[in-house]
């Protein structure tokens, strides 16, 4: 347990999440989360839940998906240093998509609301971090949406004017 605590203490420590945490600070971000461990195939929230966790990816992937007619549909995967399920958590509205391990062994931290109520009062500071990751996270989904539509727009009807 020491070691997972260790390896996983550094891991954080290299990404943007916690790039202007302290060491004390990552590990006390640590205590407020949950390493949880999924196979490939496994679903972590599904598509009409209401987020009542933040995931970071560790290790493996995640897999993002609509499904219409029975039919799953993969429009985006999340690796690993990367945040998900930030819009379903911060606007309790249901989950538009599904989340599954994309690798045997994908491994997360998860943050509970009720964790995340605590460490909001008790250690602001590194919620505020959080809160930061998430809002650049959803900055870097609009921008990816954003090219994906334009280059829809040119591909259907040419070069979009503006």
């Amino acid at each position: 347990m020491a070691k997972q605590l260790i390896d996983l203490t550094q891991f954080l420590n290299q990404q943007y999440l916690c790039e202007s945490l302290t060491i004390a600070e990552v590990q006390k971000l640590l205590e407020y989360t949950e390493v949880v461990k999924y196979k490939k195939g496994q679903v972590i929230a599904d598509i009409g839940e209401v987020g009542d966790s933040l995931y970071f990816v560790v290790s493996g992937e995640a897999l993002l998906s609509l499904e219409e007619s029975g039919q799953e549909t993969e429009v985006g995967r999340v690796a690993s240093g990367e945040m998900m399920g930030e819009m379903s958590f911060f606007d309790r509205k249901p989950r538009l998509l599904r989340m599954r391990a994309g690798r045997a062994e994908t491994q997360l931290l998860k943050l509970s609301r009720p964790m995340y109520e605590r460490l909001r009062v008790e250690h602001p500071y590194i919620a505020v971090n959080l809160l930061e990751h998430a809002i650049i996270s959803l900055d870097h989904l609009l921008r990816h949406v954003s090219a994906e539509e334009v280059s829809l727009a040119r591909y259907m009807f040419g070069k979009v004017k503006r």
